[in-house]
């Protein structure tokens, strides 16, 4: 019985050291794997297109944004005037003003809403292009210098793994 027991435990013991030992060669990366990071975020920041896409977003958006500063600050200087002259104003009047610039705030809320929305949809649709075009890009660069994977967002990366800069350049080198 106790040969038994002993002869159990030397052979989960044997077990366990080819596991110990095989494991890290079975997870490893084939040795000819190459791997290549790019900042997505960096190149929607830095490249021409994005630089082009924020100039057109604040062309066709900057109007809008104007007005509905201006509407908030109309409503501010109506509800200073109000304070200024409720007490001498009587109550039907008072109540009335009040509806009107409630009336009036709900009605801005809704079209800053909006304008958040429309903007939002307009960027989401201006970086899917973008992206598109960086996409091309970074499958040329993997062919070429015969990349397998390229990983975004990496928690770290060397250096010489980083292709951002590379496609940044691809990417305001296209007409």
């Amino acid at each position: 019985m106790k040969l038994h027991q002993s002869f159990k435990w030397i052979q989960i013991s044997v077990v366990a050291a080819i596991a110990t030992i095989a494991a890290p060669q079975v997870f490893a990366q084939d040795a000819g794997t190459r791997v290549a990071v790019v900042n997505s975020e960096k190149v929607f920041n830095e490249s021409n297109l994005a630089k082009a896409m924020q100039t057109r977003l604040q062309n066709e958006f900057t109007k809008r944004q104007n007005d509905l500063r201006d509407s908030a600050q109309k409503i501010k200087s109506a509800a200073e005037k109000l304070d200024r002259d409720a007490a001498v104003m009587n109550e039907a009047e008072r109540v009335r003003r009040q509806r009107e610039l409630a009336d009036q705030d709900r009605e801005l809320q809704r079209k800053q809403r909006e304008f958040t929305e429309d903007l939002n949809q307009r960027t989401f649709e201006e970086r899917a292009k973008i992206a598109e075009k960086a996409n091309l890009v970074l499958k040329q660069i993997a062919e070429q210098r015969k990349i397998d994977l390229i990983v975004q967002e990496a928690a770290y990366a060397s250096p010489k793994a980083d292709v951002t800069d590379d496609v940044i350049k691809a990417l305001n080198s296209q007409k």
